[in-house]
């Protein structure tokens, strides 16, 4: 499946609508990031249960200054609408699969538990 542009239009739309989405914080004039893109959009052909999107930091800037991206290129994944990883730099493609690998494999109902946890401690 091809990778999806992501917009301040379309972003929550997209993550809030899909039970996984893999996000690459990327820019055109930046080396790493144009090595990475084949290893990221072959990842995407193998696992077409799960969204591969792309953020253009130059063309949206707010989307990343939301996110707090400082380093690009910055992979960011999402389940049920939470981040679950998030980490700059680009990965070699045994790397990214394992990842995406992880990131299926965690348990969500353990993740909001924790989540509810540390919300209700800060009360």
């Amino acid at each position: 499946m091809a990778t999806q542009a992501l917009t301040k239009d379309n972003f929550e739309t997209v993550v809030s609508g899909n039970p996984m989405v893999i996000v690459d914080f990327w820019a055109p004039w930046c080396g790493p990031c144009r090595a990475f893109a084949p290893t990221f959009e072959n990842a995407s052909g193998k696992h077409e249960d799960v969204i591969f999107a792309k953020v253009n930091t130059d063309e949206e800037p707010e989307i990343g200054q939301a996110f707090n991206i400082r380093s690009i290129p910055t992979l960011m994944i999402f389940r049920d609408n939470v981040v679950i990883y998030s980490e700059a730099g680009a990965l070699p493609p045994t790397g990214l699969d394992e990842v995406v690998t992880k990131a299926k494999e965690l348990d969500m109902e353990e993740v909001m538990r924790q989540i509810a946890q540390q919300e209700s401690g800060k009360s």
